[in-house]
């Protein structure tokens, strides 16, 4: 079956964050909003179909997760990462940023230090300090328009008072999928450090061209002791607002530890339609998700095809995994605020600001390409006419 990325799909009036909150969000109403990740897209068919049948039965009633539910994604991370997991490792947990907090919550005391990589995910900045954790940097290296991470500096960062380090993989902004050496040196670090790994993977199944996600507890048996790896079909398939995740936690002690602090915040609830559309995902979208892959990665070549060409003092780095491209914006010498106002003024797009990423995010721009090409080329034709204004 083809699936149609290009259909227009209206999503003012849906109560949709993305496009029904930008007057809220960026001050004006009149711009294309390309900045909070989701797409643009439909689900697959047979989520929604499944959907369907499930509202139709008319009865929400509490719901549990049966053994479908999790051999939907044992089956998954086998049959796509080599990765072969047990159904007693996973926790289900109501979203990828709630399963950081519990295990901050369960892993960590107020004071101590979390340590992040930078500019990375946002969002972990306020699951650190909104719980009274200590945020500690390790800005990865920036070179050749690619991050690499700093193991010198991380080494420096470490402290007595250390207990987490996140690992956002594949990265969130900067788009790199981490080689099995880099993954492998960073574990060895932690472990000679006793520290826990929280290992963010949402985006795992949102990599291109020879590259490949390698989950971070799949590495060894050592890694997969010392680490939380939180999973999600919420990226992939496009159902965030169903609020289903789980958290893969081989290491008894640290499950039941986590899994404490879900019963103490009564955390414990399933979502009936979040549970449905996670076990028909994994089970029936794979087909669909090739053909998204190809999809995003052509709009990623085509933007950067298009600053090369149309706009040479704007490059992005390489896309390596996620549907979110880092624009590197330094050579147009201009300072953060006047970026912003640059692209949502003249522009006239919503974008997220590169220094909510962290400090070394200053200078950059993150965009989202899971979008019809009717919206990536209204976006980039704006760019082409006012960018001649401020290169003349």
């Amino acid at each position: 079956m083809k699936y149609n990325f290009d259909e227009i799909i209206e999503r003012k009036g849906t109560d949709c964050i993305k496009w029904d909150y930008i007057g809220e969000r960026f001050g004006k109403e009149d711009i294309v909003p390309m900045w909070v990740a989701d797409m643009d897209f439909k689900a697959p068919p047979a989520v929604v179909d499944a959907l369907v049948e499930r509202a139709a039965h008319g009865i929400y009633g509490y719901t549990g997760k049966t053994d479908q539910f999790f051999d939907s994604i044992v089956r998954w991370n086998e049959r796509r990462f080599g990765w072969k997991t047990k159904k007693e490792w996973y926790t289900g947990t109501p979203g990828v940023v709630p399963a950081l907090i519990f295990s901050i919550l369960a892993f960590s005391h107020p004071g101590d230090e979390i340590i992040v990589q930078t500019p990375v995910y946002y969002p972990f900045f306020n699951a650190i300090e909104k719980n009274g954790r200590k945020i500690v940097e390790n800005p990865l290296i920036y070179e050749n328009g690619k991050y690499l991470m700093d193991f010198e500096d991380l080494k420096k960062k470490i402290s007595k008072r250390t207990r987490i380090i996140i690992l956002c993989s594949p990265h969130n902004p900067v788009g790199r999928v981490w080689k099995k050496e880099e993954l492998q040196k960073f574990g060895e670090l932690c472990l000679e450090n006793g520290i826990l790994i929280i290992s963010d993977e949402i985006h795992c199944d949102l990599v291109y061209g020879e590259n490949r996600h390698i989950p971070f507890a799949n590495i060894s048996k050592e890694f997969s002791d010392n680490s939380i790896t939180l999973m999600a079909p919420s990226k992939t398939f496009n159902i965030a607002g169903l609020h289903t995740s789980v958290s893969v936690i081989p290491n008894e002690e640290i499950r039941n530890k986590f899994e404490i602090v879900l019963e103490n915040l009564g955390l414990f609830g399933n979502s009936l339609f979040g549970i449905e559309a996670f076990r028909v995902a994994y089970n029936e979208g794979e087909e669909w998700l090739e053909q998204l892959k190809e999809y995003v990665y052509d709009n990623y070549i085509h933007l950067k095809d298009f600053l090369k060409n149309e706009t040479p003092l704007l490059k992005v780095t390489e896309l390596e995994g996620t549907y979110l491209s880092w624009i590197d914006c330094q050579e147009l010498n201009m300072t953060d605020e006047q970026l912003d106002d640059f692209f949502l003024y003249k522009v006239k797009v919503g974008l997220n600001a590169g220094p909510i990423f962290g400090k070394n995010g200053s200078g950059f721009q993150r965009i989202n390409l899971a979008c019809p090409k009717s919206t990536l080329n209204k976006m980039l034709e704006n760019l082409k006419n006012v960018y001649t204004e401020i290169t003349s």
